[in-house]
């Protein structure tokens, strides 16, 4: 199977809940708006920063209709179907594809951890079956889940095997691995770049199409300006865009990363999407006003996506 490639950008959107950390729907939609609003094609859901694997399997699907059931036309949602338990996330995948998700994605497991490539490939495979008319995409980023293993051998394992793999979203360090990823079989699969601090050398590095970001959901249109001043040849003016990324990420680097902080700048933006599940440490009031001090002397609100 082959799969039309992604250009744009994506983001991986927070989970809103209420404050009682049950699920709240009712941002959602306008959610979907901002972003699209703000230069970004669609979102991968209930992810890292969605906060997937602390929800129950039901209030995920719940959170995949609604985000399906809002999205602007040509809005590509991917959901997020990884689990611990392999039947959970079948279940998910064949889900998603039964409610018109444009794809379906999985991190590996953080337990048991994948200790060999064939062992991934066969969690892939199992998961991607559930829906086999959808793009699967397989979500590196081993700083989460501890499964470092190469994607060179996985794509080479996993090429012919799992007939609707698109690709990999890509959230690791290594340009090498990731232009070598990019470079095989005459550049077979896309590779979604994932860490917007360095969305720049994927583009140059690597001749990134695509990407999927966690900071997206308020820095969208910076990062968004990287790749369109990149491909117009300004790169003294993408590089400045690229380095006040990385003055943002430096604040919530701070304020216990994206996850906790980033969702937190989110009502500063004037889209309350609550409170983090635990047992993340939610930002008290007294942390937000310094955060949004040190954000100010940015000029971020002048600069961040506007609702």
């Amino acid at each position: 199977m082959t799969f039309e490639k992604i250009n744009g950008l994506i983001v991986a959107p927070f989970t809103p809940f209420d404050k009682k950390g049950e699920v709240n729907l009712d941002p959602i939609d306008q959610y979907a708006k901002l972003l699209q609003k703000n230069g970004l094609i669609g979102v991968f859901i209930n992810g890292s920063s969605g906060e997937g694997y602390m929800m129950t399997v039901e209030e995920r699907m719940k959170i995949a209709e609604k985000w399906v059931s809002v999205a602007p036309k040509d809005f590509k949602i991917i959901v997020h179907c990884g689990a611990t338990c392999i039947k959970d996330s079948h279940k998910m995948a064949q889900h998603a594809q039964e409610i018109g998700a444009f794809g379906i994605g999985a991190m590996a497991s953080p337990f048991p951890k994948a200790g060999r490539v064939e062992e991934l490939v066969k969690y892939c495979e199992e998961i991607a079956c559930g829906a086999p008319n959808l793009p699967f995409y397989f979500y590196h980023i081993p700083v989460l889940n501890g499964v470092y293993l190469p994607m060179l051998p996985f794509l080479k394992a996993a090429d012919g095997r799992i007939p609707n793999l698109a690709g990999i979203k890509y959230t690791y360090e290594p340009l090498y691995e990731y232009n070598q990823c990019m470079l095989y079989n005459n550049g077979k699969y896309d590779m979604l770049y994932g860490l917007d601090e360095t969305i720049l050398n994927a583009l140059v590095m690597g001749g990134a199409r695509g990407g999927i970001s966690g900071t997206g959901s308020y820095i969208g249109k910076v990062l968004v300006g990287i790749i369109n001043e990149y491909h117009k040849g300004n790169i003294a003016k993408a590089a400045e865009l690229q380095n006040y990324a990385q003055d943002v990420i430096n604040v919530i680097a701070k304020y216990r990363g994206n996850i906790v902080c980033g969702k937190r700048i989110m009502k500063l933006l004037g889209l309350d999407l609550g409170i983090n599940r635990t047992p993340f440490q939610n930002i008290t009031d007294e942390e937000e006003a310094i955060i949004k001090k040190e954000l100010e002397s940015i000029d971020f609100f002048n600069r961040c996506n506007q609702m």
